[in-house]
C-alpha cells in the first residue's frame, strides 16, 4: 500500500457499530473480555490523575497536530480495547479498519523517583489520600513538573500503529493516549504501573521518616544539658530511681496564729485595798458547810501519835 493512501472516511454511526462488533469478536477469539474506553459527557477526565496525564499531553508541542482528532475518536467509543501494563500501553482503535496501537513508556530513571521521594519524604502518609490526589499544592506541583516530575515527556515514549498514516503520533495512537487518562480516572495506582515504580515507597518513606531514631548528635547534645543540669543542682542524673521526698511536719511556731472568734472572758476584778470586799451570802453558806469535810480531810491525813508506856 502507498505510503500516501488513506482509507475512505467511516462516519462515527458506523464506525461505533464496527467498533462494538469488533470487541465482541475479540472477546470470543481471546476468551477474555475487551476493555473499551466509555466516556460519559463531554470531560475525557475529571481526576486529579486523569486530568494531569492529558494536560501534560498537551503540553509538549509535538503532540499539538493530532491531539484533537485523537480527542473525538476517543469520545465517540472508538477504542475498543485498552489494556495498561508495566511500561507499556496495547489497545485496538476502529477506524475505517481495526487498527492495533502499542506504545511502550521507558521506566521512571531511579534518580529522579529516589529525588522525589527524598523531597516528598514525611509528606505522603496516606495511600489513598495520594491516589485520589488530596495532597498540597507543592506535592502536586511537584508531580507535573516536566523533567523532574513523574509524568513521561516525548523522548520517553515510543509510538505504534498498524495503520497507514506515516505521522508518528496518529490519530488513532492520540485516542489511545487520552483513553491512559480516563483509565487512570478509574483506577489512579494504573500510572505508577505504567512508570514501573512502587506507589507503596512514598508511603514507606514517610513513615521511616516518621519513626527515624535520633541522630548521634542529637543524642550528645541530650547527654550534654544533662551534664549541666548536674553541676547546676549538684544531684546525679544517673542515679537511680529517685525517690519521692516526705512532706516536713508542719512547723506550728512558723505558722500564723489564728484569732479565736469567741470572746475573751472577762478578767476576774480584784477588791481595791482598804475596802472589804462583800461577800455574797451565798458563798459564805457554802464555805461554812464545807469547814468540817476540811477539817476531817486534815485529821485523817496527820499521822497518829503513839502513847509511851
Amino acid at each position: 500500500m502507498s505510503r500516501y493512501h488513506f482509507a475512505p472516511y467511516v462516519p462515527v454511526a458506523r464506525r461505533r457499530l464496527l467498533a462494538e462488533a469488533a470487541a465482541k469478536k475479540l472477546a470470543r477469539k481471546s476468551g477474555r473480555p475487551t476493555a473499551p474506553v466509555r466516556i460519559h459527557g463531554r470531560a475525557i477526565a475529571t481526576t486529579f490523575w486523569g486530568k494531569a496525564w492529558c494536560d501534560n499531553l498537551e503540553a509538549y508541542s509535538d503532540y499539538a497536530n493530532r491531539l484533537p482528532r485523537g480527542r473525538t475518536y476517543v469520545r465517540n467509543g472508538s477504542v475498543v480495547d485498552l489494556q495498561i501494563a508495566e511500561g507499556r500501553v496495547e489497545a485496538l482503535v476502529q477506524g475505517s479498519s481495526l487498527y492495533k496501537i502499542a506504545v511502550a513508556f521507558a521506566p521512571l530513571s531511579k534518580t529522579r523517583w529516589e529525588a522525589f521521594k527524598k523531597r516528598t519524604a514525611g509528606r505522603v502518609t496516606n495511600l489513598l489520600d495520594l491516589l485520589q490526589g488530596r495532597l498540597s499544592r507543592e506535592i502536586l506541583a511537584d508531580m507535573t513538573t516536566p523533567g523532574t516530575g513523574l509524568f513521561p515527556a516525548p523522548g520517553e515514549i515510543k509510538l505504534g500503529c498498524s495503520c497507514p498514516d506515516w505521522a508518528t503520533l496518529c490519530k488513532h495512537v492520540a485516542a489511545v493516549l487520552y483513553g491512559v487518562g480516563t483509565r487512570l480516572d478509574e483506577n489512579p495506582e494504573l500510572f505508577f504501573t505504567l512508570r514501573g515504580v512502587n506507589v507503596g515507597e512514598l508511603v514507606s518513606s514517610a513513615t521511616a521518616e516518621a519513626t527515624a531514631p535520633l541522630s548521634s548528635d542529637t543524642a550528645g547534645a541530650d547527654a550534654l544539658a544533662g551534664a549541666d543540669l548536674a553541676a547546676l543542682f549538684g544531684v546525679d542524673l544517673d542515679a537511680g530511681p529517685a525517690v519521692a521526698p516526705t512532706s516536713p511536719a508542719p512547723d506550728r511556731a512558723s505558722q500564723p496564729v489564728r484569732k479565736s472568734r469567741r470572746t475573751p472572758a472577762k478578767a476576774e476584778a480584784k477588791p481595791k485595798a482598804g475596802k472589804k470586799a462583800k461577800v455574797s451570802p451565798h458563798l459564805s453558806g457554802a464555805s461554812k458547810v464545807r469547814r468540817p469535810v476540811a477539817k476531817a480531810l486534815a485529821s485523817a491525813t496527820k499521822p497518829s501519835k503513839r502513847r509511851r508506856r
